[in-house]
């Protein structure tokens, strides 16, 4: 499982309670990503949970994959982060079958995203995660 704009780690650490044998949480912030760190050993998952410290266009050159499942939640303000998605595409990060779960403000209209098909979206008040699937 891959977390990108990880955040509070929350999310992957979700996963890993949930049985995920390798979650990459990304976080630009050292401080945060720091605090990931030190929560995952607190919590026992430090041998599943990897943190990963850089801005997430970056991290996806550097991160070795497949990923079954993928969930980015970046700042409601920026704009879709189109060049995420070509890149998990073009660097092989996504296994076949791949879900990726795209976190943003229900206000938002997604456009389409190329090299992705929308299989749903859900709206949880202000909050609406897209969910998407590499295409062939």
């Amino acid at each position: 499982m891959l977390d990108l704009f990880a955040g509070t780690g929350a999310i992957g650490f979700e996963a890993a309670s949930r049985g995920a044998a390798r979650v990459v949480s990304v976080e630009a912030s050292r401080d945060v990503a720091n605090a990931i760190e030190e929560a995952a050993k607190n919590l026992g998952v430090d041998k599943v949970v990897e943190v990963f410290q850089a801005p997430a266009e970056r991290a996806l050159y550097r991160l070795e994959g497949p990923f079954d499942i993928v969930y980015l939640d970046p700042p409601y303000a920026d704009p879709v982060p189109l060049q995420v998605f070509a890149l998990m595409r073009e660097r092989g990060l996504l296994a076949p079958g791949a879900l990726v779960v795209y976190e943003h403000a229900a206000k938002r209209i997604l456009p389409d995203i190329p090299g992705y098909r929308s299989s749903r979206e859900e709206v949880y008040g202000d909050v609406a995660l897209a969910f998407l699937s590499p295409e062939s």
